[in-house]
């Protein structure tokens, strides 16, 4: 099999950022299927909408019936986009028990994103991981453009440090490091996630790449080898941010399942993940960016990952 170590755990984020670019839509139903068939292929994280106003991102309008609709067992699995204790709130009263409270290290992109500074933001997390404890969930602290802003260029990692550093985070159960705009190369990931690991208090890390200059798997691995114990990704390397200009796609999570190798990918259960994202892409009219997807469709019919 030649699993990748360390180990991490894909979540599939589809059904947020994915879905931030396109122009589909996808209704509930369909939406409750997608998780449904890529939880039974054994993709053991998701993250399955966002709390962002409707009116700014329509295809997120229906995250709470989705949340409504799923089984404890189900939602035990898979996480929501929040950015205030209220989303919080709204979030927790429909069934959800993972929440990723998320805003920018720089103030520019915060303002673009959230409509808050980002000292706002990080002042009101206290309160937003006080009701995750009431609903007995977990919060993960979610710093966006921790390499580069699209507005002031490269960030300082000693802010992104500092924003895992303070008092105001720690009740946080992850910390997630965003390559928001798909600019970082694998040496600098390597590079802030371990300062992130070892100067910051101890919490698991989540790595969230993206695709735009095609380093996107190689920083998932460079992330995985620094010390990130779960990676983001979406089918198709669908999706991007519509608040920070020159984002693109999320690195495929067929790329890094077909990269990473966890014990339960077996072909069979890739060609079948390949034919959940080429239906789900073509009813969104997007194409398909994963370099593994388009591999399993290869005449070299010998290789066992060919379709």
């Amino acid at each position: 099999m030649f699993t990748f170590e360390p180990a991490a755990v894909l979540r599939d984020v589809t059904l947020r950022d994915g879905l931030q670019l396109t122009g589909g839509m996808l209704s509930t139903e369909r939406k409750l299927a997608t998780i449904r068939s890529l939880l039974a292929l054994g993709v053991e994280s998701l993250e399955v909408g966002s709390m962002a106003r409707p009116d700014l991102v329509p295809s997120m309008a229906n995250t709470l019936e989705v949340l409504a609709e799923l089984t404890p067992a189900e939602l035990a699995r898979c996480w929501v986009w929040v950015a205030t204790p209220r989303h919080v709130e709204r979030a927790a009263a429909a069934g959800a028990r993972n929440f990723q409270y998320c805003f920018s290290a720089t103030d520019a992109h915060n303002q673009a994103n959230i409509g808050r500074t980002t000292e706002a933001s990080l002042s009101a997390m206290p309160a937003a991981v006080e009701i995750s404890r009431d609903v007995d969930g977990q919060i993960q602290l979610c710093i966006a453009t921790s390499f580069t802003c699209p507005f002031d260029g490269q960030v300082d990692p000693s802010r992104v440090v500092q924003i895992a550093q303070d008092e105001r985070a720690v009740g946080a159960s992850h910390v997630v490091i965003c390559d928001t705009l798909g600019q970082a190369v694998p040496a600098q990931v390597s590079s802030l996630i371990t300062r992130v690991r070892l100067e910051t208090p101890a919490r698991e890390i989540v790595f969230h790449g993206h695709d735009t200059w095609g380093l996107g798997v190689a920083n998932t691995l460079a992330a995985i080898s620094a010390g990130a114990t779960m990676v983001d990704g979406a089918l198709g390397g669908l999706g991007g941010c519509p608040f920070a200009p020159g984002a693109s796609g999320n690195t495929a999570s067929e790329d890094i399942l077909f990269a990473t190798r966890p014990p339960w990918l077996t072909p069979d259960v890739f060609g079948s993940l390949v034919r959940v994202s080429e239906a789900l892409l073509m009813e969104l009219d997007e194409p398909n960016r994963s370099k593994a997807a388009q591999g399993a469709r290869s005449p070299a019919k010998a290789f066992d990952w060919v379709l």
